[in-house]
């Protein structure tokens, strides 16, 4: 699941991640914590959608028009909460109606979507969101952006974000269409292994002692991973993956049976984030092993004579055709 979430951090076309798993095995920690580990990002000062200073969005055009200078500053990479029952104002924006109210203006006042432009937009339990949500996330994660139409307001503004999504899998399943927009899946399962489950709840019961002490035991680690995720970024376009891991990665998705062509485009991406974080300047078998599971699992057909699970497939097909 780390990884996962590092990779999408180094390479944010790897389009999401989603993670299954049981309740209690930290899905939502690891995703909130996000923030104290991403780099700050730069953003056009007083725009409402965080935009780019190099790709400015359309208010921001419209202000550079009038002849204001455009400022920018460092900011943090937003990551945004979508809570299990927002309404579709909430999330893709509405009208103002303070100030439609008292001054007669139509203002738009943005919504989740708009926060989480350039950032993370979490859904947690996404398997139990309602059908006219997804159909709208499914829109705007493939266009990157949100189109509003409605109260007499029609406008548009950039909404690319990294969508992480958790939930249990004895809760219901996902939506086949939503599934394939998330670039990475993992499956999280409760540790057996004793020694690990006592330093889990001495972390936790440390943290709920001070959180303040914690977070200062915990700063140095964290801004390894910073630094780790600077670095990657850096490195990530000078990676070479040659025509022999290609081909190992097109042999090991025929060998899946894999529909359509974006596993082979997703394990691409995100083995070469992973050479990226190890400081490797070409990727090798090891790191096509690493991601084929996260990058694979949920892009397989079911087969109604084979109960082995998706990740057990991946891996013995990995075990057989990444070899040296």
């Amino acid at each position: 699941m780390k990884l996962a979430l590092l990779v999408a951090a180094v390479d944010p076309g790897i389009r999401g991640v989603m993670v299954f798993g049981d309740r209690g095995t930290g899905k939502s920690t690891a995703v909130r914590a996000m923030p104290g580990v991403l780099p700050f990002m730069m953003a056009v000062t007083g725009c409402r959608y965080g935009c780019d200073p190099e790709d400015p969005c359309e208010e921001c055009q419209a202000r550079r028009a009038r002849g204001e200078r455009l400022r920018a500053a460092r900011v943090p990479v937003p990551v945004v909460d979508l809570p299990l029952g927002a309404t579709e104002d909430r999330v893709v924006g509405s009208l103002d109606l303070e100030r439609a109210l008292t001054s007669g203006e139509k203002r738009f006042e943005p919504g989740l979507l708009a926060r989480a432009n350039r950032g993370f937009l979490y859904v947690d339990e996404v398997n139990l969101l309602e059908d006219h949500l997804v159909d709208l996330l499914l829109d705007v994660a493939a266009s990157g952006v949100n189109v509003v139409e409605r109260e007499g307001l029609s406008l548009r503004h950039p909404a690319r974000f990294v969508m992480v999504g958790s939930g249990n899998p004895e809760e219901g399943d996902l939506r086949p269409q939503l599934l394939d927009r998330f670039g990475l899946s993992v499956d999280v399962r409760t540790p057996t292994a004793v020694a690990e489950r006592i330093d889990v709840i001495r972390r936790r019961d440390a943290f709920d002692r001070d959180p303040e002490a914690f977070m200062e035991e915990w700063k140095v680690e964290d801004a390894k991973v910073l630094r780790r995720i600077q670095q990657a970024r850096k490195r990530i376009d000078s990676v070479i993956i040659d025509d022999e891991m290609l081909g190992r990665a097109t042999a090991l998705c025929v060998a899946l049976g894999t529909d359509g062509l974006r596993g082979e485009l997703t394990l691409m991406r995100a083995s070469r984030a992973t050479a990226a974080l190890d400081g490797a300047r070409k990727v090798a078998l090891e790191h096509l092993r690493q991601v084929a599971p996260l990058a694979l699992r949920h892009r397989l057909r079911r087969n109604p004579l084979d109960d082995t699970s998706s990740t057990t497939r991946v891996e013995r097909a990995v075990a057989e055709l990444l070899v040296a």
